[in-house]
Order: C-alpha cells, then structure tokens, then sequence
C-alpha cells in the first residue's frame, strides 16, 4: 500500500513538472486568487456575479437554436432538448457546454458568488447521468463521427478538467456523470488526429491548434499520457517547422480565434521554455518588440452573430499574449496589449444581443484565468 502511494506521487510529480500549467489548480479561494491580476485586468466578485447571468439565463433556453446534426432519416429529427437533454440551452452545443465550464470555474473562484445554489441546483439538474447516457447515444449515431469536431470537443474536455480539479462533492458526482461522454470524446481525439494530414488553420470553430491546446491541458490534469503524447506528436507535425506567421493578415471578418497565436498557444505548452523561446522568435518576431502594437479586433453590429466574433477574437488573443508573457519574461510587454483587448470587449458582453450574450461570457472568463500567470 505504502509503495503504491509512492508511485503514485512519483508519477504526479513528473506530470506537474511536464505540464507546468497545472501548478496551482483546483485551489478553492473565497478571494478568487487564481484570477487576480498580474496584470491590469482584475476579476472581481461583482464582475463574476454581472457575468454569470449569461449562461444562467440561456443554459436551459432551448430556442433560438442552431441544430448541427446530420439527417439519416425523418426519423432522426428531434427537438434540442430532446436530443441534447444536457447541452440544449446557448443556442448551440458548444455555447452550451462552454457555459456550463464557465459556471463550475466561477464557483471553484468565487465561494461567495450571489446565485451560487441555484447555478449548483442548474448544474446538477443538466449534468445528469440520464443525460450524459442520451448526449452518448447521439454521439454514436454514425453519420455523427465528426460532430462537433473539434471545437465542442475541446469545451467538453476543459468542463471535465475543471470538474476534477474541482474540491467539492458536486463536481466529484458531476465528473462522474460526464465520464462516459469525456472518455468518448478522448477516444474520438486518439482515433481523428492521427488521420489528419493537414493543419487547419482559420480563425473559427476547427482551428485545430486551439482544441489541441485544450485537449493537452485536459490530458494533464488527468494523466492520460496517451492522449497527452499524440497532442504533443501532432502539434509538432503541424506547426514546429513554421516560420513568419502574416499576423498582418489578422482578422479576417468573422474570426474569434487567431490562427498565429492560437498556434503559439498550443507551442508553449508542448515546448519546454528553451525550445519554445527559439520557435517563437521565428515565428512571431514582431512579438519581442517592446514598441508592438495590435489593434483589438472591431464590431461594427453587435446583433450580427458572425461579426460578434471580432469580440470573441479579443478575448482569446489575450488569453494567448497572457500566456505566452507568462511563459516568457521577456514578453512580459504583452500583458498591456492583452488588457487593452480585454478593456475593449467587455462592456459589450452585457449589451443586450444574444448573439453575442450566449457565448462571450465564457470566453472572457478564460481569458481573466490566464491574466493572473
């Protein structure tokens, strides 16, 4: 028993030092330390309350919805709820299951969050073992291998990561309902990436720099070394040998991710620091410039659900200069053009669309969690 016990913290400490960004997590804090601002940008508690309404208020809104399945027959129409009893709300699956992530992180940060019980009392109630059995079984449908591929994937694996970084009795029960969907979802991982000849590189749902980021932090948190070594493999393929990315070229109309650093993103984690630094200077060497500027991305119509996007670009070109200024010191100058796209967005989060409310929240809170490091 006692050698078992050993090991078992051998092993532990070997992965935290492979995946530095676990150091810290699943640390409960009243103050939400863990989104404390080394920055400028400071998550406070009346900030998470204002922003927690959003997912609250459509996680279980089945309509206005934008189905994304593929039709066999008649028979395989349904209602949203119907065939997503868990994620059906947000307008779409991904929105859905980004929003419940964004729930469960701001009750990990914040135990004094003002609808705390009911937003445990939602969670419970979506997050079913009933539930997650029916969003299986429509995942094994067979013209729904790509379903989702790979942008809600990667939401799923970051709700099942902050669910078992998670301290708390609800988060053990709800990881264990999610567990035959995220074992699904990483199956699907370990069978599509190694077909996968090419990159995909855009600014929207299948960049597939962004979910192998998340795939790799999840694959961390929980010790899957297989699924961690295949993010590490592909992602080197695709990207190690790349050099000058047009950042110029950026944004393209509808984007919400940025394809140079989201795939930077995804390089400093599979990179140790002395092979990651190097790359970089390659591939973004505008970036080292003390004096570099970048223009936050601009909305010209709010109730346009594609050009919203631009706001969602914001946040996560911060969440990529904070994470690259965290990894190296010499970046650090990063951190002000980070804040500045967070500063230019957030306002507009709260600003009434629902193409933009359904969605944006979650984004700007991942983008506060990477300001702190």
């Amino acid at each position: 028993m006692k050698k078992n016990l050993l090991l078992v913290g051998f092993s532990l400490v070997i992965l935290v030092g492979l995946c530095p960004d676990l150091r810290g997590k699943g640390k409960n804090s009243a103050a939400g330390s863990d989104l404390a601002a080394k920055s400028g940008i400071v998550l406070t508690l009346e900030e998470a309350d204002r922003l927690v309404r959003l997912p609250l208020k459509c996680m279980q809104k089945e309509f206005p919805n934008k189905p994304g399945e593929t039709l066999a027959a008649a028979a395989d129409i349904g209602s949203p709820q119907n065939l997503h009893p868990a994620f059906y709300g947000c307008f779409d699956w991904h929105s859905s299951v980004h929003g419940h992530w964004m729930l469960v992180k701001l009750l990990k940060t914040f135990p004094g969050l003002r609808d705390r019980e009911l937003i445990r009392g939602k969670l419970a109630g979506n997050l079913s073992a009933e539930n997650i059995l029916a969003e299986v079984k429509y995942f094994k449908r067979a013209e729904e291998k790509s379903f989702e591929r790979t942008y809600g994937w990667a939401w799923l694996l970051k709700l099942a990561e902050e669910l078992h970084t998670f301290d708390d009795p609800l988060a053990r029960e709800l990881e264990n309902n999610l567990r035959p969907l995220t074992d699904l979802v990483v199956q699907r991982h370990l069978e599509f990436l190694p077909k996968l000849n090419y990159p995909i590189r855009v600014g929207e749902h299948s960049n597939i720099a962004f979910g192998l980021a998340f795939a790799w932090d999840y694959a961390c948190a929980v010790g899957d070394r297989e699924l961690k070594q295949l993010v590490e493999k592909r992602a080197k393929d695709f990207f190690m040998n790349d050099r000058g990315c047009p950042l110029a070229w950026e944004p393209s109309g509808f984007d919400f991710l940025s394809p140079c650093l989201e795939e930077a993103d995804i390089m400093r984690r599979v990179l140790a620091k002395n092979e990651f630094a190097p790359w970089l200077k390659k591939f973004l060497p505008q970036l080292a410039d003390k004096k570099f500027s970048l223009a936050p991305g601009v909305v010209s119509d709010r109730k346009d659900g594609k050009l919203v996007h631009l706001d969602g670009l914001n946040f996560s070109r911060a969440w990529c200069l904070y994470g690259i200024a965290a990894q190296l010191e010499e970046y650090r100058h990063l951190r002000k053009i980070a804040d500045e796209h967070m500063r230019h967005s957030l306002a507009g989060i709260t600003a009434g669309s629902y193409e933009g409310e359904h969605w944006l929240a979650s984004f700007a809170i991942y983008a506060f969690s990477l300001s702190s490091r």
